[in-house]
């Protein structure tokens, strides 16, 4: 329990500009959750003085143009506290930015939308979201996902710097403040983000550890004990300690220290108490609930702040705060604009390259070296034809970059020529994230909203690790690239811990995510097409290990039907009696089977159906062109599991997939044991003609 008789000390002193504005953020963040009767008042109480510290102090950030893009970066990991941000927002004075990349000319947060906190269709969800609130950097909440992003952000500056500035013109040297708290610690995912961090030396990151010691449960005692400053120094950290998180001016020090730092990224452990000032201070009864109207009172009387007055903001502090914000950023920013300008006339193709990098669109030309493969029986793995086409594009477009979680050789995710990025040379490509799956996804999510194109790779049953950040992409609309091979029981021998079957269903129920599975190395080129297309879209690619024949393009169908997520590839005349759906390495079985069907007289029908996501924002009349429902007999056939596939079959369609696990044998025996076999194909096809 804190003594509230002491509480003045270590904020300034009592009624200074600079306590009134660290207590204006703390009780708004509680009237908001008492208002909402849900939330969490405690760490944005406690928090406030560093988010004033920073906010007024360093941060390099304009209020009127919040996607410029040398801006200082501000990450708040510990999602919960929004608060925190929200109040920072509001008193900023950010002005939003809608959808269209426009001024809008409204507050990016009003004391309005603070009011309507937690409500349906505010601006100030329960959660930070970005793009729905300007000035959100990232989605937050599931913990530890801001501290993966906000590496993906340093690394962004990194790369920007050493690609773009010159002697002559500092382009990009903005920093990456992230606060995070006991739960983002205990997260596997920092763990992983930070050492890599650690590893590539970034030196402008820094992470605020809001070190308060509870947890919802109760004290972190419970479960967590270690020495998080001492784990963060093997990493290659710099650490600092901070004993109270009211003392500003020890703050000051620590973020200047960050600032003075160049060769490590920075922890700042803070000691915070949770709810601080309130009768629940110091409880896990400040964290996740209401402190009540009585305990808001108590504390209010605490603070000095008149206990009458919901969401009241002292006059003069929003044009206060907002003044120590804008003045310097304002000015960094103008500095920054007329130094482009001059970048541009003395750089006009690399200035050119940030144009269409900022404006999410694609040099002229990107995609013209994408080859085109010739018809080959024997084929190639959709992984190769994948590598191939990624390095066509990465020629022309140079923020098409990124890497594996340690498996570039089987991914074939490696851009050739290309040096790796490491702490030694920050102009590198190829991004070694080593084992580190979780971390890698929410790294490429930093780099995307940095407006690289990032990419990610690894095993398609490693989605597992990693699927929290391929959510995030979703719900963010940003257009990280997931590259995940060894697609199926097609791994083979490996056996069933490395044969994804319910992967694909995983992903398809994510919304916004367009998953494709490709069926041939010119569905391969389209897909890639088609994905570079969408920077607002995240994708996964789904490719196989084992080789793929390449259809013959002048017999069958083009590859560019892949746009629309499932095409008509081979068909007779009139309407078919029997419809063959496949995606990836099943087509050119379904097509074998549709041979031997028309050639015994049977009206049978292939769809080649890579995206379920691009197929079902088709018109109606497009769908019934692939897909008549007239045609009753339909058989699915994947080799993964099978939920989701009756939408296109139907309660009288059949299907050939996966009700079981994998086992470990070569491909030919498993494709022999679970009935992707030709004579299995046709076998069903004639038994759903029959009803």
């Amino acid at each position: 329990m804190t003594d509230t008789a002491t509480l003045p000390a270590g904020v300034h002193e009592d009624g200074s500009p600079e306590r009134l504005q660290i207590d204006t953020i703390r009780t708004l963040s509680m009237d908001a959750v008492q208002a909402a009767n849900s939330g969490h008042p405690g760490t944005p109480m406690a928090l406030a003085p560093v988010g004033w510290t920073i906010w007024t102090q360093f941060l390099r950030y304009d209020p009127a143009h919040a996607d410029w893009p040398n801006r200082d970066r501000f990450v708040l990991s510990v999602g919960h506290a929004s608060m925190l941000l929200y109040s920072l927002l509001y008193l900023a004075g950010v002005e939003e930015i809608d959808a269209d990349g426009n001024k809008s000319g409204q507050p990016a947060v009003s004391l309005d939308d603070i009011r309507q906190f937690r409500q349906l269709g505010s601006k100030t969800p329960g959660h930070p979201e970005y793009r729905h609130t300007t000035g959100v950097e990232t989605t937050t909440g599931p913990l530890g996902a801001g501290c993966g992003n906000s590496v993906g952000m340093a690394i962004a500056e990194r790369w920007l710097a050493a690609r773009y500035n010159t002697p002559d013109f500092a382009l990009f040297d903005h920093d990456v403040y992230t606060l995070c708290g006991d739960g983002d610690m205990m997260e596997g995912v920092s763990a992983e983000a930070a050492s890599l961090a650690g590893h590539l030396k970034l030196s402008n990151l820094c992470w605020i550890y809001d070190s308060n010691h509870i947890s919802i449960e109760g004290g972190t005692d419970l479960a967590f004990d270690e020495d998080v400053g001492k784990r963060f120094e093997a990493y290659g950290w710099n650490v600092i300690h901070v004993d109270d998180a009211n003392d500003v001016a020890a703050l000051t020090a620590a973020i200047q220290a960050f600032r003075d730092e160049q060769d490590r990224p920075t922890m700042i452990v803070v000691r915070s108490v949770i709810g601080w000032g309130s009768p629940r201070a110091g409880t896990e009864k400040a964290h996740g609930e209401p402190l009540g109207a009585e305990n808001i009172v108590k504390t209010k009387e605490a603070y000095g702040w008149p206990t009458d007055k919901d969401f009241y903001v002292p006059e003069g502090v929003k044009e206060a705060f907002g003044k120590a914000v804008k003045d310097r950023g304002g000015a960094a920013r103008d500095e920054w604009v007329a130094l482009f300008d001059r970048y541009r006339a003395a750089h006009p193709d690399k200035a050119a390259e940030l144009d269409a990098m900022w404006k999410d669109e694609l040099p002229e030309g990107w995609d013209s070296e994408i080859p085109v493969f010739e018809a080959d029986d024997k084929g190639v793995a959709s992984r190769d034809a994948g590598g191939k086409v990624l390095n066509a594009i990465a020629k022309k477009v140079p923020w098409l970059l990124g890497g594996s979680a340690d498996l570039a050789p089987s991914t074939k995710t490696d851009i050739k020529g290309a040096a790796s990025f490491e702490a030694d040379n920050y102009a590198g490509s190829n991004f070694h994230f080593g084992v580190r799956e979780h971390a890698m996804g929410a790294v490429v999510n930093g780099m995307s909203l940095s407006h690289l194109r990032g990419y990610g790779s690894t095993f398609l049953v490693f989605l597992d690790y990693m699927r929290a950040p391929v959510r995030l992409a979703a719900l963010m609309e940003v257009g990280s690239v997931f590259v995940f091979t060894h697609d199926s029981i097609g791994v083979g021998e490996d056996g069933p811990t490395h044969q994804p079957i319910e992967h694909l269903a995983t992903m398809r129920a994510i919304p916004g995510l367009d998953t494709i599975r490709p069926c041939d190395a010119n569905e391969v080129a389209a897909a890639w097409r088609a994905v570079m297309k969408e920077a607002g879209t995240p994708a996964a690619l789904v490719l196989s290990r084992q080789a793929l024949p390449t259809l013959d393009r002048g017999k069958y169908a083009s590859a560019d039907g892949l746009e629309k997520g499932a095409y008509v590839l081979a068909d007779s005349d009139g309407t078919p009696e029997v419809i063959l759906i496949a995606t990836g390495s099943e087509v050119a079985l379904a097509v074998k089977a549709y041979e031997q069907l028309t050639g015994e007289g049977v009206k049978a029908r292939v769809v080649s159906m890579p995206s379920w996501y691009r197929y079902e924002v088709q018109d109606a009349a497009y769908k019934e062109s692939v897909l008549p429902r007239a045609v009753k007999a339909r058989v699915a056939i994947e080799m993964a599991g099978s939920l989701g596939w009756d939408r296109y079959v139907g309660y009288e369609g059949r299907q050939i997939t996966m009700s079981t696990f994998g086992a470990s044998a070569p491909i030919a025996k498993l494709q022999d044991k679970y009935g992707f076999t030709v004579e299995n194909v046709v076998k069903v096809a004639k038994e759903a003609m029959a009803g």
